[in-house]
């Protein structure tokens, strides 16, 4: 690879290394002038380059480069020497690579006018048309050029900053028709050839063939470069290639057998967590996490073979969890072809991915969908255990022990394994680290990045890991200051152009922010959140009711949330949010506030109250999450008493109540409409508008909330258990509508489990209500019949008919549901009972 270096005497001279010693350097991407205009190889050799329209170019990306301290640039127009037919056909077929490896890519748009000036403090607003309409959009060449480099940066004609790929991201995806996943360093190869196909269908080049050859790198594929073969002969090559290539990568189509079981593994797609994450917190961006691929401990990490675990530590708000999804970025751009790398990201307030059991689920799921041939250690148990392996209370012994099985398996390719905020395992934590501890020196070929808190539980298993690393982020303070600095930066400017700040507001805005951060990414981003709101010529006098650190800012917040108009309906809200087991969508959380029923339907309305619970809390995709952990945490230890006047038993019952109110409303048999009783579960969709959708949380978790209301202890909620009381009285009701329900919301086991609970704490009261037979009958029945609803919502009214008369519950609920019924003798619901037993594990339902 040819290289520009930038001299002394501010000349330019050219060099050459080998791809593997390229030292760091900066890219150029721009669209040609006239062909005498640009400076080429020839010029560059005889020194005529300066004569040249096109050496303004060169100047401007060395003068950029220099100012981040890089002393070697790349620009096509001279870096190449295109009269040596081998040397153009081996840069074309790396052109890919050399952007992707470029430290920054400098966008010079030679039609776009305006932009701001760190120099000189000038800010011209209106080039945002000229930009959209850039020629820069309509090339062949330049798709590659602003896919491939981690960092882009756009400059105006007269080299003022625009933006980059992060702060432009919207407009570049209105533009370009290229999803935020592909700007954002997703690997092509992970959209379909259709869709990479389709961002290049209206991009133009000067030579007809280079429309299929500037596409080599966006598939990851060669050809041999023939000029004067043709459009339509060059993209021929291209797509025989590419079907090639895919018939290597593509794995043989798993049978059927298999499927099922990959479907019984999944209980969340990590990747699409890791897009959720970073959606909620405004986009990953690069400066966030560059540093670290320079870091002393993390370059041995990935180098030293011996270094099998590296521990990230930090305080809450540093970025651990941003930094971690742009490791698992710069992981998959580096590793070998073949490597392996699985992630999994832990959070507390989702009872889903918040266990142990759930990591390694998550992580297993991963490496099965690149290397598909791991699967047959899961087959040897859930053959004969079906979903159950996944689910019942041996799940975390049999799940780590096919985990261990599959990092010890002999065909396992180099794999990386990255597990994140691992104090949001709220269950069974130390095995979890005792297991990571033990198999951090198990395989050479397996290496582990994990992240948490500082806590000392942690620290104290961890310590125990014979070949692992630690990095703390307070002892690499530095890096992480500038990395926030970058990132005021960027919060500042999108705050400039949104609310229009003058040059005294930005400077007095950045000023405070970077006086105050302390290297805490998420005091930066709230400050900025509280921000939006705030009218121009009151910035200045608000910045100094923003204290640093974030406790004190939690503190503001509340301080803030309690004199609003709406103190009481926020507070409930953020009780609510702060006490379910999983993030409850806004339909579930109208179940269980009265005073937002009033706004159900009004999106501003709904946005404006979430909005006023002091920015704890965000709302993505109709479901409300905290910001942070942090935030849930400082509500529990420093707002309490504010959030929880009557303690969280209140809010737990609060929770069940109102979810026996919306179910005993909503359910009934056959709310799908699905007509036949054998209707199999995979063949369900989700209607719209669904009638599950204000009662799903409640069928999942009301008896969670039960038990968490400690009604054995209290004598208000004591009255639910009692005889006629709510629980007994849904239970005759509705309890095959339940089971249904739970069918339909794909969650048989947890009502298995719940239903246990249950009978548990009614055996618990000394004061037994009769009614505690008719739990037993419901928990047998459950037992029994697990398997047959779980596969098909209907099937409970089917095994409620066949069930042994002697089962109140059943038989009283049935007469009720059908005036027909027909009792049935005892040894036929036995023998229909071995029939289920007989059946456990086979794909298809009754």
């Amino acid at each position: 690879m040819r290289l520009l270096q930038l001299k002394e005497n501010g000349t330019f001279s050219l060099t050459k290394y080998a791809d593997d010693k390229t030292p760091k350097y900066a890219i150029l991407s721009h669209t040609w002038g006239a062909e005498d205009e640009e400076v080429n190889f020839k010029d560059m050799e005889r020194g005529t380059a300066t004569s040249k329209i096109g050496y303004k170019k060169i100047q401007f990306c060395g003068s950029q480069a220099a100012q981040e301290g890089l002393k070697y640039f790349w620009v096509d127009t001279c870096c190449i020497d295109k009269s040596d037919s081998q040397e153009l056909q081996e840069a074309i077929n790396s052109m890919f690579r050399w952007y992707q490896k470029a430290e920054i890519c400098y966008v010079y748009l030679s039609d776009v006018s305006g932009g701001i000036s760190v120099e000189d403090n000038e800010f011209s607003r209106g080039w945002e048309r000229n930009f959209r309409e850039s020629r820069w959009f309509t090339r062949g060449w330049t798709l590659q050029e602003l896919i491939a480099p981690k960092s882009v940066q756009f400059f105006s004609k007269k080299g003022k900053w625009l933006g980059d790929k992060q702060s432009l991201e919207q407009t570049l995806v209105e533009v370009t028709g290229i999803p935020p996943e592909a700007l954002r360093g997703c690997p092509p190869s992970n959209f379909s050839v259709e869709e990479r196909m389709s961002w290049a269908a209206l991009r133009q080049t000067k030579r007809e063939e280079d429309a299929a050859y500037s596409l080599l790198g966006i598939f990851g594929v060669f050809i041999p470069l023939i000029y004067g073969e043709g459009r339509e002969s060059a993209f021929r090559r291209l797509q025989r290639e590419i079907k090639m290539e895919e018939a290597d990568l593509i794995p043989q189509s798993l049978a059927k057998e298999d499927q099922e079981c990959i479907k019984s593994l999944h209980i969340t797609d990590p990747s699409d967590d890791k897009k959720r994450i970073e959606d909620t917190k405004g986009g990953l961006l690069d400066s966030s996490y560059n540093w670290i691929l320079d870091n002393a401990e993390f370059r041995q990490w990935q180098d030293d073979e011996q270094s099998r675990m590296l521990w990230i530590k930090g305080d809450p708000g540093k970025g651990k969890t941003m930094l971690l999804c742009g490791i698992v970025n710069e992981l998959k751009k580096s590793m070998a072809k073949m490597d392996l790398l699985s992630y999994f990201f832990c959070q507390a307030t989702d009872s889903r991915i918040n266990n142990a059991t759930a990591v390694i689920r998550g992580l297993i799921y991963v490496l099965i969908d690149q290397q598909p041939s791991l699967i047959s250690h899961i087959r040897k148990k859930y053959d004969r255990a079906g979903k159950a392996l996944f689910q019942d209370a041996n799940a975390w012994v049999a799940l780590s022990e096919i985990f261990t099985n599959i990092l010890q398996d002999p065909s396992l390719n180099s794999t990386y394994l990255v597990i994140d905020a691992l104090d949001e395992c709220v269950g069974d934590l130390p095995k979890l680290l005792d297991f990571i501890v033990g198999q951090s020196s198990a395989s050479p070929r397996v290496k582990w990045i994990v992240s948490s808190r500082n806590w000392p539980n942690i620290e104290e298993r961890l310590a125990k890991a014979r070949q692992s690393m630690r990095l703390s982020l307070e002892l690499n303070a530095e890096s992480v200051s500038a990395a926030v600095g970058i990132f005021i930066q960027r919060k500042v400017l999108q705050l400039s152009q949104e609310n229009k700040y003058d040059n005294k507001t930005r400077e007095a805005v950045q000023h405070y922010l970077s006086s105050n951060a302390d290297g805490t990414f998420l005091w930066v981003a709230l400050v900025c959140q509280n921000l939006k709101d705030v009218r121009k010529r009151n910035v200045i006098k608000k910045l100094n009711t923003f204290p640093p650190g974030l406790d004190s800012l939690y503190q503001r917040m509340m301080q803030q949330l309690s004199s609003s108009d709406d103190a009481d309906m926020c507070k409930e809200i953020l009780a609510l949010a702060a006490t379910v087991y999983r993030p409850p969508t806004l339909e579930e959380l109208f179940t269980f506030t009265e005073r937002l029923k009033d706004v159900a339907g009004d999106p501003e309305s709904i946005q404006e109250i979430i909005d006023h619970c002091g920015s704890f809390l965000t709302l993505r995709e109709n479901t409300v999450y905290f910001v942070h952990q942090s935030a849930r945490d400082f509500l529990f230890a420093k707002a309490f008493n504010e959030v929880f006047p009557y303690g969280t038993e209140y809010t737990h019952h609060t929770i069940f109540s109102r979810s026996m109110q919306e179910m005993s409303r909503t359910l009934r048999r056959d709310i799908y409409n699905l007509g036949a009783l054998g209707y199999p579960a995979k063949k369900v969709g989700q209607p719209n508008p669904d009638p599950l959708a204000t009662s799903r949380y409640s069928c999942v978790y009301w008896i969670d909330h039960l038990c968490a209301s400690n009604p054995n202890s209290s004598t208000d909620y004591s009255v639910d258990l009692q005889d006629g009381g709510a629980v007994d009285s849904f239970l005759r009701k509705q309890y095959l509508y339940w089971l249904e329900a739970l069918s339909l919301c794909k969650n048989m086991p947890k009502g298995v489990v719940s239903i246990t609970k249950l009978e548990a704490l009614i055996q618990e009261r000394a004061d037994k209500p009769k009614f505690i037979e008719l739990i037993r009958d419901a928990h047998r029945f459950i037992m029994s019949h697990k398997w047959a609803i779980e596969n098909s919502p209907l099937q409970a009214y089917m095994s409620a008919l066949i069930f042994s008369p002697t089962d109140s519950l059943i038989r009283d609920i049935f007469k009720k549901e059908e005036p027909n019924y027909i009792t049935i003798k005892p040894d036929i619901g036995d023998k229909w009972s071995a029939c289920l037993q007989t059946l456990e594990g086979h794909s298809d339902p009754v």
